[in-house]
């Protein structure tokens, strides 16, 4: 049986705001075009869609452990995040990609948590976190002096900053940015100020929305490098 809670969201659902978009999803059930691929945190608390105030269809979102993105490699194992990138690029021709990363993210602690002799997050977060445990080494032997807060925060951002380059290792990606077909842009979300920031790329740090240009400068282009600051 559905959980009560689920069923009464979905009664909603069909109640207010099916009948006012009828139309709109039936163009959706012929073919799906969005404009943006989002790769976002599983985290609760953290939904692109309400944050980008987003309507059916317009984002093709992929969520998992700390909005990682993996590098290109072909061994014969699961890929989910990788097949969606796919997707997303040669098949529905996507404009950007935004990778969207947030404060108090789970999986960057757990990164944090393992870093040393310590043992690994878990059985499955362990190796998937290990991910970004390059630029985690890098950010503790450079910056000790942080506090546990200002580096948890600190590893967030590049792990955005890795996952935008690890995107760039796709051979599909990097043509279809090459050609200008397709932008990369990073984020981090402040879940407690509902705060947004955008990675500018020149400048390699994370700006208030508000405040940020939205020339094309803005963009993360390929063989941007990630800093420590």
């Amino acid at each position: 049986m559905i959980p009560p809670r689920l069923a009464k969201g979905y009664e909603q659902f069909r109640r207010e705001q099916f009948p006012k978009e009828v139309e709109r999803y039936k163009v959706l059930a012929l073919e799906q075009k969005p404009h943006t691929m989002v790769i976002a945190c599983a985290d609760s608390r953290v939904d692109p869609t309400t944050i980008f105030q987003a309507s059916a269809g317009e984002l093709f979102t992929v969520r998992n452990v700390a909005a990682l993105v993996p590098p290109f490699e072909e061994l014969g194992h699961y890929h989910g995040t990788s097949a969606a990138v796919e997707f997303a690029v040669t098949e529905l021709g996507v404009e950007s990609i935004v990778v969207l990363g947030h404060a108090q993210c789970g999986g960057v602690a757990a990164s944090l948590k393992a870093a040393g002799n310590a043992a690994p997050a878990g059985l499955f977060i362990g190796p998937w976190v290990a991910l970004i445990e390059d630029v985690r080494d890098e950010l503790l032997e450079r910056r000790p002096q942080l506090s546990p807060e200002k580096c948890q925060e600190a590893l967030e951002e590049l792990a955005i900053k890795k996952s935008i380059l690890n995107l760039n290792t796709f051979p599909f990606v990097a043509e279809a940015v090459s050609r200008g077909d397709l932008h990369l842009h990073g984020a981090w979300f402040s879940i407690g100020q509902g705060e947004l920031r955008w990675l500018h790329h020149a400048r390699g740090a994370f700006e208030v929305v508000s405040t940020i240009s939205r020339s094309p400068n803005g963009n993360f282009h390929r063989g941007a490098s990630l800093k420590l600051h």
